[in-house]
C-alpha cells in the first residue's frame, strides 16, 4: 500500500500539488465569503486599491508597510544567521564557558515568548544602551529565531561523517579551515529546509514589532482598518503579501537546494 501510494505521489508530482493547493485556497475563500455573508458584510474592494497604489503611482500604505516588513525580516535573517553558526560552535567547542553561555542563551530565549522578549528589549535593555524602536525589532526577531536555527544547525554538523573530519586532518587541515571548507558547507546543504522554514517563521513572526509602533505591514493594515473599517478586504490583502514573502522565500531556497543537491540526497521521485 505504502510503495503504491508512493508510485502515485511520484507520478502525480506537481501537478497535484498545485491542484491540492488551488483546492485548498478555493475552500478557504468559500469559508470566507459564507462568513461575511452571514454576518452581512458589504464588500467594498473597490476602495483598496488606493491603499496598495496611490494616485500618482508611488506606494500606498501598505505596500510601505511590506517594506519595512521586509526590511525588519532581512535585517533579521542576517542578525539570526550569525547569533546561530556562532552558538552552535559554542556548543560543539571544547570551551565550559563558550558551552555556559550558549546553553544559557537557548533557555532564555526557547522557553519566553517572543512578545515578551520584544517588550523586554524595547522598555529595559533599550533605554540603557540607545537604542531605538527598529533596532530593538531586529535585535529580538535576531536571537529568537537564532537560537532555534542554531540548534539545527548544530545538528547538520552532528550528523556529518567522522570520516570527513579524519580525512581533513590528514590532509593537515586547521579545525578552522574544516569547518569553513569541508564541514559547514555539507551541513548547510543538509539543513537548508528547516532553516528555511525557520526564516518564513521569522516573516511571520515580524508581524508582532507592529507592538512598539513600528509602522510595518500590520501596523499600516491596523491603521487603515480603525478609519475605514474594511476588515475583511484589508487583512485579505495583508495575508496575501505576506504569503508573496513566505512563498517566495521558499522557492528560492527550493532552487538552491536543487542547485547544490548531491545525488544521494536527491528526491527518489527523480530517480
Amino acid at each position: 500500500m505504502i510503495a503504491r501510494f508512493h508510485s502515485l505521489r511520484c507520478r502525480c508530482g506537481t501537478a497535484c500539488s498545485v491542484a491540492a493547493y488551488a483546492l485548498t485556497m478555493f475552500c478557504v475563500a468559500w469559508i470566507v465569503l459564507r462568513g461575511a455573508e452571514s454576518m452581512g458584510y458589504n464588500w467594498q474592494w473597490y476602495r483598496v486599491p488606493r491603499f496598495i497604489l496611490l494616485p500618482d503611482g508611488s506606494p500606498g500604505p501598505l505596500l510601505q508597510g511590506a517594506g519595512i516588513t521586509l526590511l525588519v525580516s532581512g535585517l533579521g535573517l542576517v542578525g539570526a544567521a550569525v547569533l546561530a553558526l556562532g552558538t552552535a560552535l559554542l556548543r560543539l567547542s571544547g570551551s565550559v564557558v563558550g558551552q555556559a553561555m550558549a546553553r544559557v542563551y537557548l533557555e532564555l530565549i526557547r522557553n519566553t515568548p517572543l512578545l515578551v522578549q520584544i517588550f523586554f528589549i524595547y522598555f529595559v535593555l533599550a533605554p540603557a544602551v540607545d537604542l531605538g524602536r527598529m533596532s530593538s525589532a531586529v535585535l529580538a526577531l535576531a536571537l529568537f529565531e537564532g537560537a532555534y536555527a542554531s540548534e539545527i544547525i548544530r545538528a547538520g554538523i552532528l550528523a556529518i561523517p567522522r570520516g570527513q573530519w579524519e580525512g581533513a586532518l590528514s590532509l593537515g587541515m586547521k579545525k578552522p579551515s574544516i569547518y569553513m571548507q569541508v564541514i559547514l558547507p555539507q551541513a548547510l546543504r543538509n539543513v537548508l529546509p528547516p532553516l528555511t522554514s525557520q526564516g518564513v517563521s521569522l516573516i511571520k513572526d515580524s508581524a508582532l514589532v507592529s507592538t512598539i509602533a513600528i509602522y510595518d505591514l500590520t501596523m499600516h493594515g491596523q491603521a487603515i482598518i480603525a478609519e475605514t473599517f474594511l476588515s475583511f478586504e484589508i487583512w485579505t490583502v495583508v495575508a496575501a503579501i505576506y504569503l508573496v514573502f513566505t512563498v517566495t522565500l521558499s522557492s528560492l531556497a527550493r532552487l538552491l537546494e536543487q542547485h547544490s543537491s548531491s545525488p544521494h540526497l536527491e528526491d527518489s521521485c527523480t530517480k
